[in-house]
């Protein structure tokens, strides 16, 4: 199973840079997109069907043109939910649930604290809240899979310039804590599981050719439950792929 996890800044306009195009000569099983920025009724999904993908959810936020995620999938799944009847959660569309045999793919999109105090809490509570109801899921459903844009480089080895950015909304010590917290909690950092030394960035802010410097953070994970840990054959970015002010992530997992 190959699994692609993608922040899209809007899917409208990362089909208009070209994603299809991209998608076609690749081999990815199941589509996880976060920040839609949309609902399927005002995107052309045709091309998705071409590729042989089906759209088997969408979470989109009751405030248009706002976050949002989406799973397209060439495998049936067994069981698909929308939100985590956490309501203040999700009327802003930020997590959905597919179920395909004894593995649960969860894709979420955390929320930012970058505009201030408040947000920040908003993202605090989210943190919380999820953490707890995973673990209750992770009863019933062991095998988790948890992708999408979590808002946080973990370590100094995810972001390009720690010391400055100590103080930075996704890089505060409260969120790597709880980063850390997670991971020590039966999950596996995909990437960082295959790639430990490597320094790469999944995220670059649009201003001062950030990305052409390669000034960015590493904030889009996929969590492994360690249930399953010994099914990971690769996980990687690909940094090329520039449809987003993201790049996308993968898990090829037995």
């Amino acid at each position: 199973m190959q699994i692609l996890t993608y922040n899209l800044n809007g899917i409208r306009a990362a089909l208009k840079n070209g994603l299809l195009e991209w998608l076609s000569d690749k081999s990815f099983d199941i589509l996880c997109f976060q920040e839609v920025k949309a609902t399927p009724d005002v995107v052309d999904l045709s091309g998705f069907e071409k590729l042989g993908y089906e759209l088997i959810g969408w979470h989109a936020a009751e405030k248009k043109g706002y976050s949002g995620v989406a799973i397209f999938s060439k495998i049936k799944p067994d069981f698909v939910s929308i939100g985590a009847n956490l309501p203040v959660y999700d009327i802003e569309g930020r997590i959905l649930r597919a179920d395909f045999g004894d593995i649960t793919i969860l894709n979420c999109y955390f929320p930012s604290g970058t505009s201030g105090e408040i947000r920040q809490g908003v993202k605090m509570s989210f943190l919380a809240d999820f953490y707890e109801w995973a673990d209750e899921l992770r009863k019933e459903r062991p095998n988790l899979i948890i992708c999408g844009d979590y808002n946080i480089a973990h370590t100094e080895n995810d972001i390009h310039d720690p010391v400055r950015n100590k103080k930075s909304s996704g890089f505060l010590p409260e969120e790597r804590a709880w980063m850390t917290k997670w991971f020590e909690n039966g999950y596996t950092d995909a990437f960082r599981h295959m790639n430990p030394d490597l320094r790469e960035y999944s995220w670059w802010t649009y201003r001062a050719g950030a990305r052409a410097n390669n000034k960015g953070w590493r904030i889009d994970y996929i969590s492994v439950a360690n249930t399953i840990k010994d099914r990971i054959v690769a996980s990687r970015q690909y940094n090329d792929a520039v449809h987003s002010d993201h790049c996308p992530v993968w898990l090829e997992i037995k």
